[in-house]
């Protein structure tokens, strides 16, 4: 089995910070020293549906859109110590400052928690049997696993979802296969959607972005980290270690160039289940808006558009042009940039064989 790494660390993608009395969810694993990049997602609220006894709390962020996000700025404003306009990124967002964190929240350490723990509720309980049946099946240590969302925070209902962490580059790909094998076993309590399900969800997707019904359909059947365990919904998604994130805040920097709409061939996806997803591409041809002819990534934010296209895919997307600096090797290129505010919930990844 691979082996577990070294307690301390920094902060990851899925990570939560508890500030005052919310939750903040972390974004990806490139952060300014004195902050860290991450969403408002809990708040208390005396009728919300999260929590228990009189600790409850109501989502900020209820679905995981582009005008979501920007309706948390919003609330955000009355406490403007959490929103931060990035020199780096060019670009106002939601960040934490260090000195307001009082508790950072680490899926894995939760998930060592449930698994030394005898006293579980039924979703702990399926938490943990899904954790060590894909550890069975996979051979990545249950150390490598985290559990995430309302889990993570003990504010979990009956109705709630499992939101898993696996981590490590190397460790996606076995726990991948291990649920395609899962996934085709007829005992097995791990299954893909039903269709039914996937109409639902495909429904939702259509309802909140530029999809057509077989657009979402597409991407949802590739969606391997997304299923039911004794009928409840779970998702995996691959975070990188400490050590694997080789950019450093300031590295790189990015320039806004206007919104464009290209279609291109994906040369590289190493990087496309993580968040940011990056897909390298070649051979761009541009559709809408200011065209050139250096455009090395295609880059997502939202996490939808995250492991949807392989190499030599052609896919269309639709994102903010950016100019991007990369002050270590003094280089630049551009990047589309998918999840943008200036996109306002208008850009996606579309794969172009689907009609």
């Amino acid at each position: 089995m691979a082996e577990a790494e070294p307690a301390l660390r920094g902060y990851r993608d899925r990570d939560y910070l508890l500030t005052g009395e919310s939750f903040f969810c972390v974004v990806g694993g490139v952060h300014p020293r004195d902050r860290v990049i991450a969403y408002v997602k809990y708040v208390p609220s005396p009728d919300g549906r999260w929590g228990r006894g009189e600790r409850r709390f109501r989502r900020a962020l209820p679905y995981y859109t582009m005008a979501d996000l920007l309706e948390t700025f919003r609330l955000l404003e009355a406490h403007p110590q959490y929103l931060y306009h990035s020199p780096v990124l060019n670009v106002t967002m939601s960040a934490v400052p260090v000195d307001r964190i009082k508790a950072h929240l680490r899926p894995e350490e939760k998930m060592r928690q449930l698994i030394g723990d005898e006293a579980l509720d039924p979703l702990q309980r399926k938490v943990v049997d899904l954790v060590k049946t894909l550890s069975d099946e996979s051979g990545v240590s249950t150390d490598l696993f985290g559990v995430t969302g309302s889990v993570l925070l003990d504010i979990h209902r009956e109705f709630s979802d499992i939101d898993l962490t696996v981590y490590g580059v190397k460790n996606v790909p076995p726990v991948r296969e291990a649920l395609l094998r899962l996934y085709e076993r007829p005992d097995s309590a791990v299954r893909r959607l039903d269709e039914k399900t996937l109409r639902e969800w495909c429904a939702d997707k259509m309802r909140r972005r530029p999809l057509t019904y077989a657009e979402a359909a597409a991407i949802g059947r590739r969606k391997w980290g997304m299923g039911l365990f004794r009928e409840t919904f779970f998702s995996v998604h691959p975070v990188k270690l400490d050590a694997e994130v080789t950019e450093r805040y300031g590295d790189k920097l990015y320039r806004p160039e206007g919104i464009v709409k290209v279609e291109a061939t994906v040369s590289e996806d190493a990087e496309a289940g993580f968040l940011p997803a990056v897909y390298g591409v070649e051979d761009e041809r541009s559709l809408e808006g200011p065209t050139v002819e250096d455009i090395r990534e295609v880059v997502s934010y939202e996490s939808l558009y995250g492991d949807v296209a392989s190499v030599n895919e052609r896919i269309v997307a639709r994102g903010k042009l950016e100019r991007v600096h990369d002050t270590k090797r003094g280089d630049e290129y551009h990047r589309v940039l998918v999840g943008s505010p200036e996109a306002r919930g208008n850009d996606y990844i579309k794969l172009a064989a689907v009609p």
